[in-house]
């Protein structure tokens, strides 16, 4: 009974810290996974709060709900737009950055081992972008860009466990040496052919579990209309996925991701908008709650004695990671820009190269070796580094370049418009407020013509130079229109499922009325959700 009180005031203790922490970040604008390392690494010089990072805790507990709400929040129709780089920096991508930073930490300290090296080159190939992305959403850099960093990332999370199970298998579970190493087959061929097989093997099998997921959960939201049942429906798929994927030694985080994406996109039609909304928040909660409490237990595990004995190895480590992420970044962009319509800017290769981070996968990874694996203490030293380089380093200066790039921030125009529309949704208000008040006799005859005529004429004002701004600049104009005309459909997609539910229209008649929505959004979604300049970093050639 009191250990279990005292875990549960240590949950607390956590929860608390992270609040303040979070406070604080929004007040002095520096993303808040950052201040909670900072946070962690204070407490770790204190012995009356502990918490053990362990493997289990990030795979099993903490991974599954981050991977299912970016997925959750993915727009399928831009991730479209931008699949062909993703896929490549997340297949290709991640062995390039295997091998080259085996290659170069070999090189750079060949005391540790090429075995050794080629882990860790395994286990730090995986991005983890929470930091960029929420600094993305705060300046408001281009959805595309977004997109394509988020999507990397989880996409790259399931190539990078599978190759990484594959490597220490090969290396230290197949054929462990008496020198603490491991021998590949002679057969090389034969090796990298099972490892192929293998790893299509795991990752197909991991996306077909994750679509079943998808397709039966939203086959079971169309039939329910109940927020709670729905909300722990999609808990059940999220942990359910993984669970069931793992079970069978395939990839839980590509079977989360394909779940959560049809999840996302069918959402809108099989949900009531009051479920949609309630869902998105839950999720919002549980990732923002996941990602705190991982951030700032890698604070206070950091062994600061170990970082300091293991400094230039840990320099070489980031130099390696750098090195191959650069390759790898503007490397696969060059290939993707010759051969495909949807190219990626030098601006955006910039953002990819620095927005590189790394987190809780490559943690988890390397606490889940055994402690048999030779150079263990090696590897967890050299990750830790590395990781608080991209969060202390990296993700506090991205912002900057950002700004230097001019990626972001919305058009002053964009601003203007929503300055002088809101100014005259306020003083419609205020005189409706006005109109009921005296209605109702509340407010005084001569107080009501006096002060409803200076409301009439502001609003006369208002309404005028919002006119005069929309015949100046139509572009602006426009993509409201289309923004309201999405809204609307959304709207008209509910009231059919609505209709569908109370028997009042057939399964097949709204099916019909589904399909003309969908074209009619199609249609709509041809705008990009930023400026033509964002439209132009994005596909053009920088």
């Amino acid at each position: 009974m009191e250990a279990l009180l005292s875990f549960e005031l240590t949950i607390v203790e956590l929860l608390l810290i992270v609040s303040v922490v979070a406070v604080l970040a929004r007040r002095i604008r520096v993303p808040y996974t950052v201040v909670l390392v900072l946070v962690g690494l204070l407490l770790s010089f204190q012995d009356a709060l502990h918490f053990e990072l362990t493997p289990e805790i990030i795979l099993l507990i903490i991974l599954p709900p981050l991977v299912f709400e970016a997925a959750l929040h993915i727009e399928v129709k831009i991730l479209r737009q931008v699949l062909g780089p993703v896929l490549l920096l997340a297949i290709p991508g991640v062995l390039i950055v295997t091998f080259l930073v085996g290659g170069t930490l070999d090189i750079l300290s060949p005391q540790i081992g090429w075995q050794t090296a080629l882990v860790f080159g395994a286990l730090i190939a995986a991005t983890d972008p929470v930091a960029v992305v929420s600094l993305f959403k705060t300046l408001g850099a281009p959805r595309r860009l977004a997109t394509l960093v988020e999507s990397e990332s989880i996409f790259n999370d399931g190539t990078t466990i599978v190759i990484f199970h594959i490597i220490v298998s090969v290396l230290f579970v197949a054929d462990v040496t008496a020198h603490g190493g491991g021998a590949i087959d002679a057969n090389v061929v034969d090796f990298i052919g099972k490892s192929v097989f293998e790893f299509i093997r795991v990752a197909l099998g991991g996306v077909a579990i994750g679509v079943v997921f998808g397709i039966v959960g939203d086959r079971v939201f169309s039939l329910i209309d109940d927020h709670l049942i729905e909300v722990t429906v999609s808990t059940v798929i999220a942990y359910g996925s993984y669970v069931l994927a793992e079970s069978f030694h395939l990839s839980g985080v590509l079977a989360v991701v394909m779940a959560g994406i049809i999840v996302g996109m069918r959402s809108s039609g099989t949900m009531s908008p009051t479920t949609r909304m309630v869902l998105i928040n839950f999720w919002e909660y549980v990732a923002f709650l996941a990602n705190s409490i991982i951030f700032i237990l890698i604070g206070m595990e950091v062994q600061f004695s170990s970082l300091v004995s293991g400094f230039f190895l840990i320099i070489a480590a980031v130099g390696a990671v750098l090195l191959a992420r650069g390759v790898s970044v503007y490397g696969l962009s060059l290939i993707n820009n010759l051969f495909s319509h949807e190219k990626v800017s030098f601006k955006y290769q910039h953002v990819l190269f620095w927005g590189g981070l790394r987190g809780a996968v490559s943690l988890a990874l390397v606490l889940s070796l055994s402690r048999d694996i030779p150079n263990r203490d090696i590897l967890i030293n050299m990750t830790f580094g590395v990781v608080l380089f991209t969060l202390l380093v990296q993700a506090t200066t991205i912002g900057g370049l950002l700004n230097r790039l001019g990626l972001v921030g919305r058009p002053q125009a964009e601003l203007d418009y929503e300055q002088i529309q809101g100014r005259l949704l306020a003083a419609r208000a205020a005189r409706q407020r006005l109109s009921e008040l005296h209605n109702a006799g509340v407010v005084d005859p001569h107080a009501w013509e006096v002060v409803s005529a200076q409301l009439t004429q502001r609003i006369d004002r208002l309404q005028t130079k919002l006119t005069e701004f929309a015949t100046a600049n139509p572009q602006v104009v426009e993509k409201i229109i289309h923004s309201t005309q999405r809204e609307v459909l959304r709207t008209q997609r509910a009231a059919i499922l609505d209709l569908q539910r109370e028997g009042v229209i057939s399964e097949a008649v709204a099916h019909e009325l589904y399909e003309e929505i969908d074209v009619a959004m199609d249609e709509t979604l041809c705008l990009d959700p930023n400026p033509a300049s964002s439209r132009a970093d994005a596909t053009g050639s920088g």
